[in-house]
């Protein structure tokens, strides 16, 4: 039988698709493009905004249009929350929530048994956390690692809490012992990544984060660390520590802003004020002088006025991220900021996403123009047409002559040029690591 997915969101998602992609792989099934006709349809959803549910609504009808006879399962953060409206989608056979993804291709057989709608959602307070390994990543030269699940910082404005459940982490020998597979089968970059990647090891004894990465430094084939998102709040003085000496946590740290303004950091239920953020921020440029730092801001919070944005936009220009990753606020029913007054109309949101975004482009080209000339190593991944594509430990993303030899290696190269949002380089000669 022929198998189809489509995942929406984030790197967890990604994660637990891939997982279920080798599960239904080893059980013999077929995996074909989800465009194609498929006798089933696998749709991993997300929540995080309106048009989150809006794009899961619309592929899960999409899968049902192409092969009504088809089984339609649907799964994470969209049917979590909204159950009920994905259950009553005429044509959806399975709904389950963010448990249980594990065991995805035993349900749909118990589907095609008893040809009977099969809804799965749990309370997902107090629940340990969902174990799945990968010993592959189906075309990447860099793999995905979930090592962490749930959060509970919620924030004003965020549903996730309420999808994901309760802060909960994958047994450290566990991840070594994944991560050990990973490279052993060539993958030289693992992005860690968790829903709450910095809270890992919270309810672990005597282990956190930083732990993990001390253990994860030891593995002698894995060459690049590379962590999803933190927080600020989590970047401790162990963990400072351990970005200071680390040979292996690359040039690059997402750390999420939200917003540039103490006013609407409160409203947000955000732990941290502007000076505290600043202070953090200087402190690891001590430690790392040309790193990466991007982040995410939401625009458009209730109450957010046009002295609150511009305040914002200072704060960012001053703190000169190497990108942005900008959002317009999205009401989301069941959090406090659905309900608080002064919602800004979404014609003022569209505009100030589009500012913010014109001042990331402006920062992105400001941060990584000043590696043109440098020799910098770069991880291989495809070929397009007779160039490598690859990014730099900082992410920047390179282009340079070569060939097929030169794919999932770290190479060297010397960087040309960079127009946009692309270095052009040259490879430099006999100074390569496999």
């Amino acid at each position: 039988m022929k198998v189809a997915f489509y995942t929406l969101g984030c790197k967890v998602n990604a994660y637990e698709t891939e997982v279920a992609i080798n599960k239904f792989k080893n059980r013999g099934y077929e995996i074909v493009p989800f465009s194609d006709l498929s006798d089933i349809y696998i749709i991993n959803t997300c929540s995080v905004t309106n048009t989150s549910d809006s794009k899961s609504r619309k592929e899960i009808r999409n899968a049902i249009k192409r092969n009504k006879n088809a089984v339609v399962a649907v799964m994470g953060c969209y049917s979590q929350v909204n159950s009920k409206e994905v259950s009553d989608i005429d044509g959806v056979s399975i709904v389950i929530g963010n448990k249980d993804k594990s065991k995805i291709v035993d349900i749909v057989e118990e589907y095609i048994k008893n040809n009977k709608k099969i809804n799965r959602i749990y309370d997902l307070n107090n629940i340990e956390f969902e174990n799945m390994v990968l010993d592959k990543f189906e075309n990447h030269t860099r793999a995905f690692v979930k090592i962490q699940d749930g959060c509970n910082n919620f924030c004003s404005y965020c549903i996730i809490p309420y999808t994901r459940g309760n802060i909960r982490s994958k047994d450290k020998d566990i991840v070594v012992k994944e991560i050990k597979t990973l490279t052993d089968n060539g993958y030289k970059e693992v992005v860690l990544t968790g829903i709450h990647t910095g809270h890992y090891g919270q309810d672990l004894k005597n282990y956190d984060f930083s732990d993990l990465l001390l253990e994860l430094e030891k593995i002698d084939k894995l060459e690049r660390i590379r962590i999803s998102s933190i927080e600020i709040t989590e970047l401790n003085d162990k963990f400072l520590s351990v970005l200071k000496n680390s040979k292996k946590i690359v040039d690059h740290i997402h750390i999420p802003l939200q917003s540039g303004c103490d006013k609407i950091l409160k409203l947000m239920n955000r732990k941290y004020d502007m000076n505290y953020f600043i202070n953090k921020i200087e402190t690891i440029r001590k430690i790392r002088p040309s790193i990466a730092i991007t982040t995410d801001v939401i625009v458009g919070f209730p109450g957010e006025t046009n002295e609150d944005f511009n305040i914002t936009k200072e704060n960012i220009k001053k703190i000169k991220f190497a990108e942005l990753h900008v959002f317009p606020f999205s009401k989301r029913e069941g959090t406090r900021a659905a309900s608080m007054k002064n919602q800004i109309d979404g014609n003022i949101k569209k505009d100030r996403v589009k500012e913010l975004l014109n001042i990331s482009n402006d920062l992105k080209e400001q941060y990584y123009k000043q590696f043109i000339g440098k020799t910098l190593p770069v991880l291989t991944e495809v070929m397009s047409n007779d160039l490598v594509v690859g990014h730099l430990s900082n992410y920047g993303k390179v282009l340079f002559k070569g060939n097929k030899s030169d794919l999932n290696k770290i190479i060297n190269v010397k960087l040309i040029s960079y127009d946009n949002g692309i270095f052009n380089a040259e490879k430099v000669e006999n100074k390569i690591t496999c």
